[in-house]
C-alpha cells in the first residue's frame, strides 16, 4: 500500500518537497531491491511521480538528486538575494540581525529537525548522565536522525563520532574548543570510537598556504585537541595530506562518493564556478568519506555498517546533505548530525567568530591581559549609552556578546539566570558583565594552555597513527 502524505503536499516549502522526494526515491529502490510484490512497487513509484509533479509545480524546476531548488541553495541558505537576511555557507556566515541569524528559519530551510524536550531527555535516559548544558541551552538545537542513533544503542549496537578542524591558524579559538568539549561529552556518555579529519588539505586549496605550512597547522592544532582531554585508546586524529596515502578503504569512499555527485551538483550545493580549481571542486567528497566506518578498517575491523555521528557547525551541513544523499547510492549507511549555533564574533552575532581576525577570536593562546583586553575593548554590548538610560531602560542579553558567551562557559543555570535578570533590569552594567566573562574564561584557557604544554610530539604521533582502538568489532 503506498504511502500517503502526511500533510497537503501545498503547504509543504520547496526544500521540504525535495526531501520528500529523495526519501520516496530510496524507498522505490529498497523496494525493487528487495524484490518486493508488484503491486507495492506500483504504489510507490505512483506516490514518487506525484510528489515530483507537486515539486516541479512548486519551484518550476524538475527533481535532480542531491541538487536542492535553485532558490534553496544551501549557500545562501535558502534566502533570495532581495531577501538579504541571511547568508551560511561552509565559510562564510552573515547576517543583519544583531540577534545573530534565525536558526527555527534555518531549520525549516535545511529541513532538519529541530532538538526539543523530548529528545534531550531521551538521550539521558540512554546515558544515564545529565544532559550538556549545550543540550539544555539550545546551543546545538538541530539534527538528523539522532533519534536513529539512538534506537541502535538502546538495542546494544555501537555507533562512532566523527569530527573535524580546517587548521587555517596555528592555534584554535575558543569557538573551535566548544565543539571539541560537546564532542569529547558525547564520546565519554555513549562510549564510542572517535575520528578526527584536520583539513589541511581544505586549507592548502582555499587559503595562501604552502602545503607544509597546512600540515604543520594541523599537527598544532592537534595538540589544542589533544588538551581537551581526550582518551588516545579511544581517539583517531588523522590529517588528510598524511591519511589519504596510507589508507585504502578511505580513497575508495572518496572515489565512490566522487562518482555519485555531478559538477552540476557540487556548483549548485557549494556555489563554485568554473573558475575554481579541481581541488575545490573535489574537497566536498574527501570531507563526506569520514562518515563511513569503511575508511577506518583499523578501527572497525572492515565493517562498513557501523552508523556514524557527527557533531558540528549548521554551517558544514551543505557536506553532509551531499553525503547522506550518497550514502544509499553507493551502500552504506546515512551518517546523522548535531548542529550546533554559530560561536559569534566578539564585534556581534553578524558574523561567527574567525581564526583569521584576530580582533574577532579570543585564541586557546592569549592571556589573561589579552582576554580582557579584547573583551573590554571589542565586545559588543546590549547595554544603553548612559549608565542612567542603564538602570532606567536595562540591558539586552539578546544581542549583548559577553552574555552570548557565558550562555556557553557558564555551567551554572542559576547563576546564568541572575545575570540575566540582573542585566535586564539594569542593576548589572556592562562593565560588570564583561568582567563576570573575563573572571570565566581567564582560568579556562590558562587551564587548557597548561595541559596543552603536556602535549608532546610523540603524544600527537600517538593519536594519529592509524591502529586498532579499545572497541571490539
Amino acid at each position: 500500500m503506498a504511502d500517503s502524505p502526511n500533510c497537503d503536499l501545498k503547504s509543504l516549502s520547496p526544500l521540504q518537497l525535495f526531501e520528500r522526494v529523495t526519501e520516496q526515491g530510496e524507498k522505490v529502490r529498497a523496494l525493487k531491491a528487495g524484490k518486493a510484490p508488484k503491486d507495492e512497487i506500483d504504489a510507490a513509484v505512483k506516490m514518487l511521480l506525484s510528489l515530483k509533479l507537486s515539486y516541479k509545480t512548486t519551484t518550476g524546476q524538475d527533481y535532480q538528486a542531491g541538487l536542492p531548488p535553485k532558490d534553496l541553495v544551501l549557500i545562501n541558505n535558502g534566502t533570495t538575494k532581495e531577501e538579504n537576511e541571511d547568508f551560511v555557507d561552509p565559510w562564510t556566515v552573515q547576517t543583519s540581525n544583531a540577534k545573530g541569524v534565525d536558526y527555527d528559519k534555518l531549520i525549516v530551510r535545511f529541513g532538519s529537525s529541530k532538538i526539543d524536550t523530548d529528545l534531550i531527555n531521551r538521550i539521558e535516559r540512554a546515558t544515564g548522565k545529565k544532559p550538556h548544558h549545550f543540550l539544555r541551552r539550545g546551543i546545538f538545537f538541530s539534527h538528523r536522525d539522532m533519534d536513529q542513533i539512538l534506537d541502535a544503542y538502546e538495542n546494544k549496537k555501537s555507533f562512532y563520532l566523527y569530527t573535524g578542524r580546517g587548521p587555517s591558524s596555528q592555534a584554535m579559538h575558543i569557538g573551535h574548543f566548544n565543539t571539541f568539549m560537546f564532542t569529547k561529552w558525547l564520546q565519554e556518555v555513549f562510549d564510542v570510537p572517535l575520528v578526527i579529519q584536520l583539513t589541511d588539505d581544505e586549507k592548502y586549496l582555499w587559503k595562501d598556504l604552502t602545503t607544509e605550512k597546512a600540515y604543520e597547522y594541523a599537527k598544532e592544532n592537534a595538540k589544542d585537541i589533544i588538551a581537551c582531554g581526550f582518551d588516545v585508546n579511544k581517539t583517531f586524529i588523522f590529517s588528510d595530506l598524511d591519511y589519504l596515502g596510507a589508507s585504502t578503504g578511505f580513497y575508495k569512499n572518496i572515489v565512490k562518493v566522487q562518482k555519485h555527485v555531478t559538477f552540476n551538483q557540487v556548483k549548485g550545493i557549494f556555489g563554485f564556478t568554473d573558475s575554481d580549481c579541481i581541488g575545490k571542486i573535489s574537497f566536498p567528497a574527501i570531507q563526506a568519506a569520514p562518515s563511513f566506518s569503511s575508511s577506518f578498517p583499523q578501527i572497525f575491523n572492515g565493517k562498513e555498517n557501523i552508523q556514524c555521528l557527527i557533531p558540528c557547525g549548521i554551517d558544514q551541513d551543505p557536506y553532509f546533505r551531499m553525503t547522506r544523499d550518497v550514502a544509499p547510492r553507493i551502500g552504506l549507511p546515512k551518517p546523522a548530525l548535531l548542529h550546533s549555533v554559530f560561536f559569534p564574533a566578539l564585534q556581534g552575532a553578524q558574523t561567527k567568530m574567525s581564526s583569521s581576525d584576530p580582533n574577532s577570536s579570543i585564541f586557546l593562546t592569549d592571556t589573561p591581559k589579552q582576554i580582557k583586553t579584547k573583551i573590554n575593548k571589542h565586545a559588543f554590548s546590549g547595554g544603553r549609552d548612559t549608565i542612567e538610560e542603564h538602570r532606567k531602560y536595562g540591558g539586552n542579553c539578546d544581542v549583548d556578546v559577553s552574555f552570548m558567551y557565558l550562555t556557553f562557559f557558564l555551567e551554572d543555570d542559576d547563576r546564568l539566570e541572575q545575570l540575566k535578570q540582573a542585566y535586564t533590569s539594569g542593576e548589572l552594567l556592562t562593565g560588570e558583565l564583561k568582567k563576570v566573562l573575563i573572571e570565566t574564561l581567564q582560568p579556562l584557557v590558562a587551564a587548557h594552555q597548561e595541559r596543552r604544554k603536556q602535549v608532546t610530539d610523540e603524544m600527537v604521533q600517538q593519536f594519529m597513527t592509524p591502529r586498532k582502538l579499545a572497541f571490539e568489532f
